[in-house]
């Protein structure tokens, strides 16, 4: 599996590009912002087709690509189904001014945790795990030792949960589920900051010593 991320936006958000080695066809997960630049990283990769647009959750940083991404790859959109309402109206959940304006857009599918898909070559396991946000899921690709985590887990932090729907101890929950049903050496591909391992964090992350 070839996974490489570009950091968009006001606040660094990273957005991933997940495909097979050397494969024409990926998927494209968060698009946050600065949809030239992620077209531009598509086509210098050799993408020719985004077979799905996944987003874990819809806060802006994670979504504020996502109209003008889906235009222009005709990919569908799979969205967390508690989390609709916020893609359709991306402007009125954006907490600080000045940021956007970013495009809404209605999902084409949505998700609830539990579904498996199959798309460009790869099998992913749709997992909830809500906490930064309501609807929050994680996209585990077990072939591969991936997880594409979004917001729950950071190299030595965590999602914050002090926006609209967090919830601190379901946060915890859910990366208690996390590191109870995945290997250790299960390497995370975070919504910020540089990819970690499921192993790492259980050992260093002052967050999680709770859950120890």
């Amino acid at each position: 599996m070839d996974a490489r991320y570009l950091t968009v936006g006001a606040v660094q958000e990273n957005t991933w590009i997940a495909r097979r080695d050397g494969a024409d066809s990926a998927l494209l997960v968060d698009p946050g912002d600065e949809p030239e630049r992620i077209q531009a990283a598509l086509d210098d990769l050799g993408v020719t087709t985004v077979e799905a647009i996944l987003l874990t959750h819809c806060h802006f940083d994670h979504v504020g690509a996502v109209a003008p991404m889906a235009k222009a790859t005709g990919a569908p959109v799979y969205c967390p189904k508690l989390e609709v309402p916020v893609l359709a109206d991306i402007m009125a959940w954006v907490p600080w001014p000045g940021i956007g304006p970013f495009e809404s857009y209605d999902a084409d599918e949505t998700l609830e945790g539990g579904e498996t898909l199959e798309l460009a070559g790869l099998q992913i396991n749709v997992l909830f795990t809500p906490g930064h946000s309501p609807g929050h899921v994680t996209y585990s690709i077990p072939s591969e030792g991936v997880i594409l985590s979004g917001d729950v887990l950071f190299q030595g932090s965590i999602g914050r949960t002090d926006l609209p729907g967090g919830d601190h101890a379901r946060l915890l929950q859910s990366i208690g589920e996390l590191l109870d049903a995945l290997p250790g050496e299960t390497h995370v591909l975070p919504g910020h900051m540089a990819p970690t391992t499921l192993a790492a964090e259980r050992a260093t992350n002052p967050f999680l010593h709770s859950l120890a």
